[in-house]
C-alpha cells in the first residue's frame, strides 16, 4: 500500500504484531474468537499500551471484518497511510 512495506509476525519488543510497517510505525493486529475472552482484552490493553509508548499506532481489526468486510478494513488502512502522509511528509 503506498509502496510501504509491512511485515507478518514482527517481533516489537515482548509482544509479535500481526503486521507491522516501521515507515508508518504502524501496526495491524487481527482479532479472532479468542479476543472475546476478558484475559485476552486485558493483555490486548497491555501490549497496545507499550506498543503505543514506543511510538506505534495499532488498528485493530475482527477476523469477520476481514473475512466480510475487507474493504472497510482497506478502506481504514488506507486512511491512516494518507493522514500519515500529511503530517509527516
Amino acid at each position: 500500500m503506498h509502496g510501504y512495506d509491512f511485515h507478518r509476525q514482527k517481533p516489537i519488543d515482548n509482544f509479535i504484531l500481526d503486521f507491522f510497517c516501521h515507515e508508518l510505525m504502524l501496526g495491524i493486529e487481527l482479532d479472532g474468537i479468542t479476543h472475546h475472552f476478558k484475559n485476552v482484552q486485558i493483555r490486548d490493553q497491555i501490549k497496545e499500551s507499550k506498543l503505543n509508548d514506543l511510538g506505534i499506532t495499532v488498528l485493530r481489526f475482527k477476523d469477520e471484518d476481514v473475512y466480510y468486510r475487507i474493504e472497510d478494513v482497506l478502506e481504514t488502512i488506507e486512511w491512516y497511510v494518507t493522514e500519515f502522509e500529511k503530517t509527516h511528509l
